[in-house]
């Protein structure tokens, strides 16, 4: 093939996988817009956006996503859902979802789970391993301080403040979320990731190498997807 034809190559697959991420935060800004248009009355608009211009998403992809959601443009109709499961040895897994085509995103699923040795299970089966937290990642730079993070944080509601290598995690309940976000960001922090997520209470390891090699195919094949927003485990290994 070449040089000149490999780097088109990976040049291809770079768009494509910018686009597929481009798709997924389109349309968490689709459902968003759906509770109204205007960010500054809409906070978890306004949080779609602020994420998907955080992996610089064009403006005008944005105003067509949220021109989707209020019915100012036509569009794919979209549900939100999860799905969950065990993976490979047991390792619990949440799926978070957001589909115009249920049936199709059902079926992609449980074909991740069955081929790597997992299975798809019932609403409820894994959920209680996991708490439902706001969780809001701070990077560590010089002038940025736990205790001033801590000081703004309690005002808002947070419940905990980790310590995690290259950032500061802020945790809330779920409905602290948007007013503790927002009262960092009025404080001049700049956030590097904030959403609601699933945490794990109990924890579970891949029993050998082939199971943990499994997991990582399984969380790889569900994150292509189109339809996965989200992919959550148990897990205790760090699988990155």
């Amino acid at each position: 093939m070449g040089r000149h034809g490999t780097i088109a190559g990976r040049k291809s697959a770079q768009d494509n996988k910018r686009a597929a991420i481009f798709t997924k935060y389109s349309r968490a800004i689709i459902i968003a817009a759906k509770a109204g248009g205007d960010p500054d009355y809409n906070a978890s608009l306004k949080n779609a956006i602020d994420k998907a211009k955080g992996i610089n998403m064009p403006n005008d992809k944005i105003d067509r996503a949220i021109k989707k959601g209020t019915g100012e443009l036509e569009g794919e109709t979209y549900e939100t859902g999860s799905f969950e499961g065990y993976g490979p040895s047991g390792v619990a897994v949440i799926v978070d979802v957001l589909t115009d085509n249920k049936n199709r995103t059902t079926s992609a699923v449980k074909n991740a789970f069955d081929k790597s040795g997992g299975n798809m299970g019932v609403p409820g089966c894994v959920s209680y391993m996991f708490e439902r937290k706001g969780v809001i990642l701070i990077e560590k730079a010089d002038g940025i301080e736990e205790d001033a993070i801590m000081e703004v944080g309690l005002e808002a509601g947070i419940e905990d403040l980790i310590d995690a290598d290259e950032f500061f995690e802020v945790r809330t309940a779920p409905d602290d979320f948007l007013v503790a976000a927002e009262a960092l960001r009025a404080a001049g922090y700049e956030l590097a990731e904030a959403d609601i997520e699933y945490i794990p209470n109990m924890e579970s390891a891949p029993k050998s190498d082939a199971d943990e090699r499994a997991l990582i195919k399984l969380i790889d094949t569900l994150e292509d997807n189109d339809d996965v927003q989200k992919v959550y485990t148990n897990c205790s290994v760090d699988l990155s």
